[in-house]
């Protein structure tokens, strides 16, 4: 499939790099129009997972039969901007919107000793599942970052066995090769997110003393550090590594059968240069990739910004495209 390396995105001139493309939407970009209707379900291990409802037009169309399912990044939740910018799109075009968040990140803490990871699957797949419940017809996936490699992953594994029902996906800011980008990352996006993490555990080992250890949790100072001592151990890897080997949607992607999109910013902080298989992807069917010059990660900031991001823009044109 063609590779469109340089996209038609632009950068306002006073955000000059992948980092100030980064940093800027997600501190001072604030959306105000989603207002989402929160739905908890069990998960099979009787932990819960937390979903954030956006209708269309629920006064006037309560049998809509699209939805978008949106998979947030690490650390985020369905509050954060690029996940609100893209339900409110998606809204005001006709699409009902299911943001759903990952184990302990909805506001409080799960039940059991596991978290979420970059290949947690199964809890998508019972997201993907409720929603053919609610009887849509037409289903698609957004994933960013985390949420990206996940969706990714997940179409991968489900490959021909995927429900019909969803028709297309797309994917932005994703760590495709999840080792050698966790060595990518810069320092002071890996200490927020350490910060984080190290406040869940704790809170976690308190309720599972036995079970989560964290008399070294000082010594963590990177993303693999983390994933070392708590990441892998916590659901059934053997270290950090393997955990990343077994989880990087790189090895995934010629297995999706539907037509899918994933951008990613030539200048995105978080991303290694295994993130961008134009080799690999351009011998795939159903995989597509751009890759900005420009754009950060989760970023896409234009430069004639009038309350929606390129990215956004982009997602509905691929998605609406027949």
């Amino acid at each position: 499939m063609p590779i469109i390396k340089h996209a038609d995105y632009q950068a306002p001139f006073w955000l000059p790099n992948g980092h100030s493309q980064t940093i800027f939407p997600s501190v001072f970009r604030k959306i105000k129009t989603v207002n989402y209707l929160r739905e908890r379900i069990i998960t099979p291990d009787n932990d819960f997972l937390d979903l954030d409802w956006a209708k269309a037009n629920p006064e006037i169309d309560k049998d809509n039969k699209k939805l978008v399912i949106l998979s947030h990044g690490l650390e985020g939740d369905s509050s954060r901007q690029y996940m609100m910018g893209m339900v409110q799109i998606f809204t005001k075009n006709g699409f009902d919107c299911l943001a759903w968040n990952f184990r302990s990140c909805s506001g409080e803490l799960n039940r059991t000793t596991r978290f979420y990871h970059s290949g947690a699957t199964d809890d998508l797949d019972l997201v993907v599942k409720h929603a053919i419940s609610k009887d849509y017809q037409q289903i698609y996936l957004v994933g960013f970052s985390l949420g990206g490699n996940l969706t990714l992953k997940y179409l991968g594994e489900q490959s021909e066995n995927l429900s019909s029902k969803i028709k297309k996906a797309v994917t932005f800011s994703v760590p495709l090769h999840l080792s050698s980008s966790s060595q990518t990352i810069g320092w002071l996006y890996t200490k927020r997110f350490n910060d984080s993490l190290k406040k869940k555990i704790l809170a976690k080992a308190k309720l599972f003393p036995e079970q989560i250890q964290t008399s070294n949790i000082s010594k963590i100072k990177t993303l693999k550090d983390f994933d070392d001592c708590y990441t892998s151990q916590l659901h059934g890897f053997q270290d950090a590594e393997d955990y990343y080997e077994r989880n990087s949607s790189l090895y995934f992607l010629d297995k999706i059968q539907i037509p899918t999109l994933i951008i990613n910013a030539q200048n995105d902080p978080f991303l290694s240069k295994a993130c961008f298989p134009f080799e690999k992807v351009n011998s795939l069917e159903q995989v597509f990739f751009q890759a900005p010059e420009n754009g950060g990660h989760c970023g896409f900031y234009q430069d004639n910004y009038q309350g929606i991001l390129w990215s956004e823009k982009r997602a509905l044109a691929w998605i609406s495209n027949n």
